[in-house]
């Protein structure tokens, strides 16, 4: 990860999903410049976090 001072959230870098969750934006994930590989809903990098099989 790079060493970044974090920018203040702007209208439209994320919303709460009805169960009260923070999901960023496209914007906010160009704004911040790199990908955490964290696997978010709207990574503009496509990364997508493999799920584990249930056991």
């Amino acid at each position: 990860m790079p060493n970044v001072t974090p920018q203040p959230l702007q209208p439209g870098d994320y919303y709460l999903t009805p169960e009260g969750y923070i999901v960023f934006t496209e914007q906010y994930h160009l704004r911040r410049g790199y990908c955490c590989q964290s696997g978010c809903r709207h990574c503009p990098w496509g990364f997508r976090k493999e799920k584990k099989p249930r056991s």
